[in-house]
């Protein structure tokens, strides 16, 4: 009973640390309201507004990505702008709708065979997961194991998502969407394109190609403007003035935009399903896939802007700010929302001092959707100019230097990538984004699980040195050899079949491990070690261990190995197998384990001296 009082006490005392340090902070944005001064106010209204005129019509294109209505996009944008900067410690990152995951929302439900007419009802309780899910893991911390997924993910990732979206909107840029039929891959949408490409009408293809031509123009030759709201501006105007002043070039019977109506901008509940229970677990993949892209996306963006800044971030405080976000867009909205790469950017380049800029651009974008549903503005943008511009975006977000980096860099990030962005063509983007993790986890164990193991000698000098293998050794019955790097459960068998080896070299009476740069050593390991010690005592050969640190002492002392290493040594006379590393002098222990090896087979062969050149 003592034990296990014992032990819970040990647990609650483990837990007390973990979330003791570094505590989440209930209001963030009360640092930025002390710091605030006329200057910096002024800094953040600029740069709330720039980012406003972005914000609007990229929200607007997201929910078009995610065939969602258009002022869905515009609501969680605002909703997002709103109640980040409460909890986020980043002080240019724009939360709102992104690409990505307006793209994986898409193809979840391209391939679910949920109802269109379901789908309002489901969304928002799947974002009202999204955000809980993120809330949780940023009180487990998990923000923090988010720097272990590879960059070749995120790059295919992106390449792949980008190349669907502008598969998906080109069927608005020529005018077919109606002649598609209903197709759930990559392959079947550019096959169902191609099929109906005699249905092209010139119209929309005129309105496209102007809108990425004048788009491109202006972030090129003006890029201090905001290209994406003026190009839609733009074209809509001009396209909405050919159809009403020229009626005999048939711009009316393009596709159109429908009006937002004010009763679109209440509130959702986004427990409304009849079986909620029944209705979140088939959701949960496609929730947990949208909560880690999010939290990938915010974390990057929010680590960039920290450096390029020189301000500091806490991703888990940013994972509860994007939590709460995605909660409060499940009423409003209901849009999965992230670290937006382009609104930061601009936010950051526009001179913003704290997330009151955020603030700003959300009442900005609060007035501006009223604006659009009383004046009814919305339909005169043409479907065709909001898809080119969404092909614009999507082609900006090919990084092919990027790209080329990850397929230069080593041969497993080109797998990482090319695996990530095919299996984002062919597979539901939620499980192709898993994969590509998985993959490069995989390809990084594979890599980690080989330690470096060195045979050592001492040569008739007495001095240490690696063994040349193409020469017998100085002491054929001694062989030193020194463990580096992790022995996690990865590398253990890797770790035990090597030294189990050399251990079964018929000339060879006694094995010293030099284990001052072993680490990571867990249960796999230890059973391991265990193993290999047994074996060689069978095969009457001695197992000694040098430079052994505390911490893998006090591991191999819990464990109860060092009961079997030590076995057969007689403590009266001060004998053992275990011999401590002393970082004031590294190679002494390898010194006293060798002489012991020498007195356990009865020879003293070298006159034993210390290696200097080792020590570091």
């Amino acid at each position: 009973m003592e034990a296990i009082k014992k032990y819970l006490r040990h647990v609650w005392a483990g837990m007390v640390r973990f979330f003791g340090e570094k505590p989440l902070d209930p209001l963030m944005i009360r640092h930025s309201l002390k710091e605030m001064t006329p200057s910096s106010l002024r800094a953040d209204a600029q740069a709330g507004f720039n980012v406003f005129l972005l914000t609007i019509p990229q929200g607007m294109a997201y929910a078009a990505i995610a065939d969602m209505p258009i002022v869905a996009g515009i609501l969680s944008s605002i909703a997002a702008a709103l109640v980040a900067p409460l909890f986020s410690s980043s002080r240019f990152t724009s939360i709102g709708p992104t690409n990505a995951t307006s793209l994986m929302l898409f193809s979840f439900f391209a391939v679910s065979g949920i109802p269109p007419e379901q789908k309002v009802i489901i969304v928002p309780l799947l974002i009202l997961m999204v955000g809980i899910i993120c809330v949780i893991g940023a009180f487990f911390k998990f923000a923090e194991l988010l720097q272990f997924v590879s960059r070749s993910v995120l790059v295919g990732y992106i390449t792949g998502a980008a190349t669907l979206i502008m598969a998906n909107q080109f069927k608005h840029v020529l005018g077919i969407a109606d002649q598609l039929e209903p197709t759930t891959s990559f392959i079947g949408l550019l096959l169902e394109t191609g099929r109906n490409l005699i249905h092209t009408s010139w119209q929309p293809v005129a309105i496209g190609i102007t809108c990425i031509a004048l788009y491109f123009t202006l972030k090129n030759k003006l890029p201090k403007l905001p290209a994406f709201g003026l190009t839609l501006i733009l074209i809509s105007m001009l396209s909405f003035a050919i159809k009403s002043f020229f009626p005999a070039l048939g711009f009316a019977e393009i596709a159109w935009f429908g009006d937002i109506e004010l009763s679109a901008l209440a509130p959702t509940i986004p427990w409304q399903v009849n079986d909620i229970w029944d209705t979140a677990v088939p959701l949960l993949p496609i929730a947990c896939a949208l909560a880690f892209l999010a939290s990938l996306e915010n974390t990057v963006m929010s680590k960039s802007l920290a450096t390029q800044s020189g301000t500091q971030t806490d991703v888990n405080q940013d994972m509860l700010s994007l939590g709460i976000s995605n909660i409060t867009s499940s009423f409003f909205g209901s849009m999965p929302v992230s670290g937006s790469l382009t609104r930061s950017a601009l936010n950051f380049s526009s001179g913003a001092k704290s997330g009151i800029s955020s603030w700003i651009c959300g009442i900005f974008c609060l007035i501006g959707v009223f604006v659009l549903a009383k004046f009814g503005l919305v339909s005169k943008i043409p479907k065709a100019c909001l898809a080119a511009l969404v092909i614009s975006v999507a082609i900006s977000l090919i990084n092919w230097k990027n790209i080329r980096v990850c397929l230069q860099s080593t041969s497993d990030d080109a797998i990482v990538i090319i695996s990530t962005c095919f299996a984002t063509l062919l597979l539901p983007l939620h499980i192709a984004i898993f994969l590509g993790v998985i993959l490069s986890i995989i390809l990084f164990l594979r890599k980690a699980s080989r330690p470096v193991m060195q045979e050592y000698e001492f040569t008739e000098e007495g001095e240490l040195r690696a063994r040349d293998l193409n020469k017998q050794r100085t002491n054929p019955r001694i062989s030193i050899v020194q463990v580096e790097g992790s022995l996690y459960f990865g590398a253990a068998e890797l770790f035990r079949a090597q030294i189990q080896s050399v251990a079964q070299d018929p000339n060879i009476r006694a094995v010293v491990l030099r284990m001052k740069n072993a680490r990571h050593l867990d249960a796999t390991s230890v059973l391991a070690l265990t193993e290999l010690i047994k074996f060689a005592r069978k095969s009457d050969c001695h197992v000694l261990i040098s430079g052994m640190t505390k911490d893998v002492y006090k591991l191999l002392k819990r464990s109860g190995v060092v009961e079997t290493i030590q076995a057969g040594c007689n403590k009266m006379e001060g004998e053992t197998n275990i011999f401590m590393h002393l970082p004031s002098n590294p190679n002494i222990s390898t010194r006293d384990a060798l002489i012991r090896a020498q007195s356990l087979l009865g020879t003293q062969e070298a006159d034993i001296k210390l290696f200097m050149q080792d020590k570091k």
